[in-house]
């Protein structure tokens, strides 16, 4: 399982650099995944922060908690 960040970002950036695994990125960037580059996906969005779900762990292993929800000051992060 992944999260995903709702269309109610308000674009704070908040997440960003909590992400242990680095699969958060704003919005209209380009994801990275292996050594490969891209802007397609349906989880892909140019006008707010989004989730690359394969490269999202939920946290486990290195916190409690996943801390893109955590540190969410709207709770524009839900599971998928």
């Amino acid at each position: 399982m992944a999260y995903k960040i709702t269309e109610e970002c308000i674009n704070c950036g908040a997440c960003e650099p909590e992400c242990p695994n680095s699969s958060i990125y704003e919005g209209g960037a380009a994801w990275e995944k292996d050594g490969v580059t891209g802007t397609d996906g349906a989880f892909f969005s140019n006008d707010f922060y989004y989730i690359h779900p394969d490269k999202c762990t939920e946290c486990q292993g290195q916190h409690d908690e996943p801390q893109c929800v955590s540190v969410c000051p709207v709770d524009s992060v839900v599971k998928l």
